[in-house]
């Protein structure tokens, strides 16, 4: 029990720059105590006495403002950062040295009984507002940005962002783990890992320059030949998407240096 207090509170450490001393953790931290509580109320529910763990949550609840069913199945050195409004279902499992953030929701989709809640594998991060619904599982060293809502399984080592989710993979598998060891991606958002629809937009943008560039051939081809066109190419301009929104480039495509049809 000792060993694993300890361990709750060097993981916060880690992972939260505004921590400074255990002390100030163990009197500050609601998110640890929510995890501490449940962990009681969570031997109650396997030892049938159920009311007085489904009490015990409600009081976990009405403290920290963190809802953990007693029947949810918790890992080793969960970090709730925040926490306000986070909701973990009951047949929810959560594997070891997990990141929740506030308004966090592992959600249910279905009325029947059974798995219905969200299965989280290790070291996996879930920004705030995120929504996982449904019996789904998000792989090892997996996350999901903030405010995202994800409805089907996430792999390993993949960043899960917008609504629904759409996933963006790492050039190599372990570059999500890499980037935990040396900066921690703190609401499941990563500088180095771009958003899926950021990409699908700039894959068309390269096709439509690449068409863009095959017609100014065709047309110098045919100009050489001394057939007349008389069409004005319209330009196609670089543009990328990151962490700041939208930038365009001012630059001129190879069909602005063509010479104007008179």
């Amino acid at each position: 029990m000792i060993k694993t207090i300890k361990e709750d509170i060097q993981n916060i450490k880690k992972f939260d720059p505004a921590a400074r001393t255990s002390l100030e953790i163990l009197l500050s931290y609601p998110g640890l105590w929510a995890v501490w509580i449940h962990r009681i109320a969570h031997k109650l529910w396997n030892c049938k006495l159920k009311t007085i763990a489904r009490w015990l949550s409600t009081w976990n609840r009405f403290l920290t403002g963190i809802e953990i069913h007693p029947g949810a199945q918790i890992g080793r050195a969960l970090f709730i950062d925040h926490g306000m409004g986070v909701v973990i279902g009951e047949t929810a499992i959560i594997g070891n040295n997990c990141t929740l953030y506030h308004s966090v929701t592992l959600g249910g989709t279905s009325l029947e009984k059974g798995k219905r809640h969200p299965t989280l594998g290790n070291n996996v991060v879930i920004g705030a507002g995120a929504k996982i619904l449904g019996p789904i599982t998000l792989g090892d060293n997996s996350s999901v940005g903030a405010n995202s809502v994800v409805i089907k399984s996430v792999p390993e080592n993949v960043t899960a962002v917008g609504i629904p989710a759409r996933f963006s993979k790492p050039d190599k598998p372990n570059l999500k783990k890499e980037i935990a060891d040396k900066l921690f991606n703190a609401y499941g958002m990563s500088h180095d890992i771009d958003d899926p629809e950021a990409n699908a937009i700039n894959l068309l943008l390269n096709h439509i320059e690449k068409l863009d560039l095959a017609l100014c051939q065709m047309k110098k081809e045919l100009e050489a030949q001394e057939i007349k066109l008389n069409v004005k190419w319209p330009t196609i301009q670089d543009c990328s998407f990151d962490e700041e929104g939208l930038h365009i480039k001012e630059e001129t495509s190879e069909s602005d240096a063509l010479p104007k049809d008179e």
